[in-house]
């Protein structure tokens, strides 16, 4: 029985059609159009900051109240508008961005600018109140025009209040008050407030050229500058100063170009590495858009390098001629479609790995860094300050008073002269002085710390790891650089050369295959079956033959030799899910790496295992020759580098 209740009952449809097919009034069509463009306050303002770069702004200022819902304004200091075009400007789908050829014609894929539908100025008058006013850099006189819920005012002569002679400033107030219905959707001010800031650091990312300033509630949230230098200067500069200090000073250049295909930007060291994908951001052709592409494309270039719960940190910007990528797909514009996908993907990949290799050893400075804080943050304890626990600190009057050493003399006063009678190899402990909570180590106990020297190894000056010094509880290689002193985690940094050594073998002999006695069938969909079908000799260089079987079914005939006894079927259907999300099959090369990381882990020299001085030091130098040497296949450090400086501030030195 159907449900009277439904909007699409047989009755509802008879009344539907009873008007026939008729035109909406504009104010509507504003309405709906306002829906699709002004989705939220961020929206609305990065339509319009596009509006101030498209206008050759050199300084763009945001304002905003309550997330933006109530207030906002962006003022810039572009090229301006006159009477004329202010009144055009709030027209839909006028705009000075598309020209039209000789035939009449306008050419929306070759689209060079960040706007060019002519929809944010009129979308946005229609459901708010909207101030707009300007002075033309040909003009001596500003004009304003106010537009209310689409009720458009005429332009009038205005005084010009912009820091330069030239610019706009537009504000916008109570929006979506013309559709108190959008109102109800509208999230909390604070996570407006969290959009609006999101979307003004990646415009002002995408264009480090260009100023930038933010304030909500009145409170400034940044204050960008316009960054001087060389182009890859200039934009690391301004990516530190939105993704952090840390970045800076650990980001890999990245460059590449390919068949008109340039990449650009930087990526973070796999060290220095997040929770969650939100600091990876990806720019074409100067604009800012979310693609599943991204995600793909660093998980395959990162995957031997990082937990799949990790992420790293990145800015990418692909550049290419504007007919080569579809810009016009998504009412926001936040997506693009590329014309070749395959070689956007391929490429990114390339120059990400590429960059990881040219990274060495080097890990990131982030790890020292929190080694030094935690250090720093016991000392500021009260109750467990490295400094206040030292009676040797304390006044002559609360010191304690030191015993007698078997040589006689005091503690402190007077040097130490031992003497010869002392056994120091005697098996009964030293008795301990008053006020020591644990009984001393004797001479005969097992060492924690082992000196050697290796009188064959070259000055510490020429080697970036430096020279091993001692090895610390069987498990921590310390060495000695020019400058500091590393700390390396001797499992970790073998379990590194071993895997790197597996893949190089794996990539000089190919992967041996295992053939199945009894195939197997896998039933999938027949887009799924296709799309992994295509994909057939991309699998079978890794060791997968798989054939045809019948509609939107695969069989199986042959799986990689190392991977032993496995879920054939899961890993079809992981493969038919990566290929949708991702266009990869990362599920079958992440199963690569965890197996080849296990076996790694069991053939690697184990914590605990003494090691010579000659061992040691072998250890440093296949680090230092061996690629992504800095951090083991689960993105942790495989050492920690301290300068002498860092040395020197712990003990109150600097």
């Amino acid at each position: 029985m159907p449900d009277d209740s439904s909007p699409h009952t047989p009755e509802q449809s008879r009344l539907n059609r009873a008007g026939g097919i008729r035109l909406l009034p504009p104010d509507a069509v504003n309405r709906i159009a306002a829906g699709e463009v002004v989705e939220r306050p961020a929206a609305a303002i990065k339509e319009l900051v596009e509006n101030a770069l498209d206008a050759g702004a050199r300084h763009i200022t945001i304002e905003a109240e309550q997330g933006g819902c109530t207030f906002f304004r962006v003022s810039d200091d572009g090229c301006g508008m006159d009477a004329d075009e202010l009144t055009l400007a709030v027209e839909r789908h006028a705009t000075s961005k598309l020209l039209s050829d000789e035939n009449g014609r306008v050419d929306l894929l070759n689209i060079s600018t960040l706007g060019f539908r002519g929809e944010a100025l009129p979308s946005i008058g229609s459901v708010a109140r909207m101030t707009l006013l300007s002075r033309s850099e040909s003009s001596d006189d500003a004009f304003e025009l106010k537009v209310e819920a689409g009720r458009k005012s005429d332009p009038k002569p205005a005084a010009w209040k912009g820091l330069l002679p030239h610019g706009t400033s537009i504000t916008v107030e109570d929006l979506f008050y013309a559709t108190p219905a959008r109102l109800k959707f509208m999230k909390s001010s604070r996570a407006e407030a969290m959009a609006v800031s999101d979307t003004c650091r990646r415009l002002a990312m995408s264009r480090s050229d260009v100023g930038f300033e933010l304030s909500q509630n009145g409170r400034s949230v940044f204050r960008l500058k316009a960054e001087g230098g060389t182009p890859e200067e200039s934009r690391l500069a301004r990516l530190g100063a939105i993704m952090g200090r840390e970045f800076r000073e650990n980001a890999m250049q990245i460059d590449a170009e390919k068949e008109g295909v340039r990449i650009s930007g930087f990526a973070g060291l796999p060290t220095l590495n997040r929770g969650n994908n939100q600091h990876q951001y990806l720019f074409v052709n100067g604009r800012p858009v979310k693609d599943k592409l991204l995600t793909g494309v660093i998980r395959a270039a990162y995957q031997d390098f990082l937990a799949r719960d990790r992420h790293p940190m990145a800015a990418l910007f692909v550049d290419l001629d504007p007919e080569a990528v579809d810009v016009n797909v998504h009412p926001a514009k936040t997506e693009v479609r590329f014309r070749d996908a395959g070689l956007v993907r391929g490429l990114l990949i390339g120059a990400l790995r590429h960059a990881l290799a040219d990274a060495g050893h080097r890990a990131s400075t982030t790890v020292a860094g929190q080694a030094l804080g935690k250090v720093n943050v016991e000392q500021e304890r009260p109750t467990a300050s490295l400094w206040r626990a030292s009676s040797l600190h304390a006044e002559p009057a609360q010191r304690p008073v030191m015993p007698q050493r078997p040589w006689g003399g005091d503690f402190e006063a007077q040097p130490v002269q031992p003497d010869p009678s002392v056994n120091f190899r005697s098996d009964a402990p030293v008795p301990m002085p008053e006020g020591f909570r644990e009984p001393a180590r004797t001479m005969d106990d097992p060492m924690s710390v082992r000196v050697e020297q290796d009188r064959s190894a070259p000055e510490v000056e020429a080697l970036p790891l430096g020279l091993a010094k001692a090895q610390l509880h069987e498990t921590y290689v310390i060495a000695q650089t020019k400058d500091g002193i590393v700390i390396v985690d001797q499992h970790a940094a073998h379990e590194r050369l071993v895997y790197e050594r597996m893949k190089a073998d794996m990539a000089e002999s190919g992967v041996k295959r295992q053939a199945l006695l009894i195939p197997e069938v896998v039933e999938l969909t027949e887009d799924e079956a296709e799309r992994v079908l295509s994909r057939a000799p991309e699998l079978e260089a890794m060791g997968l033959e798989i054939e045809p079987f019948g509609g939107g079914a695969i069989c199986v005939r042959a799986t990689p030799a190392l991977f032993g006894n496995m879920n054939v079927h899961g890993l079809i259907q992981d493969l038919a899910d990566d290929f949708v999300e991702y266009d990869a099959g990362l599920s079958l090369k992440e199963r690569f790496e965890e197996v080849m990381g296990n076996m790694a882990c069991r053939g690697s020299v184990r914590a605990g295992r003494r090691l010579t001085a000659e061992e040691m030091n072998s250890l440093l130098r296949q680090m230092e020759a061996t690629p992504y040497s800095g951090q083991c296949n689960h993105g942790r450090p495989t050492y920690v580098e301290l300068k002498l400086a860092d040395i020197e501030r712990l003990f109150g030195r600097r």
